[in-house]
């Protein structure tokens, strides 16, 4: 399971770097300076969680049934948290109403919420 969480905390992280720099050189000239700095937002969170991914894969003090819970609660919230965040940006580009999925977002940030406060737990019982 580590292997797994270290690969994917790293993929998510050079993902974040790939977005982000999209955002900062190819989305000036498409959307608005509040959609850019949402963007963000998405980037720096996605960020944030890929490198706590990869310092979860290297702890051996967290049990690894604990592991693969705060594993999934953040690599879920990553994906609907920050790529909500995404599609809701893109949605002018493409010209395509995705504001439907605007719901997307916040359940994402609760899955990261519940990830942290998992990782909180796990930390709290360690011997």
């Amino acid at each position: 399971m580590n292997k797994t969480i270290l690969i994917t905390g790293g993929f998510a992280a050079l993902l974040a770097v790939l977005f982000g720099a999209f955002g900062a050189h190819g989305l000036e000239k498409l959307v608005d300076k509040a959609s850019i700095d949402s963007f963000e937002t998405g980037v720096r969170y996605q960020m944030y969680h890929a490198i706590i991914l990869i310092i979860l894969g290297n702890m051996d003090v967290i049990q690894d049934v604990a592991k693969k819970r705060i594993f999934y609660f953040f690599l879920a919230g990553m994906i609907l948290f920050s790529g909500s965040i995404y599609l809701l940006v893109m949605d002018e580009v493409l010209g395509i109403s995705l504001s439907s999925i605007g719901f997307i977002t916040p359940l994402g940030g609760l899955l990261l919420i519940f990830g942290w406060i998992f990782f909180i737990i796990s930390l709290v019982k360690i011997k």
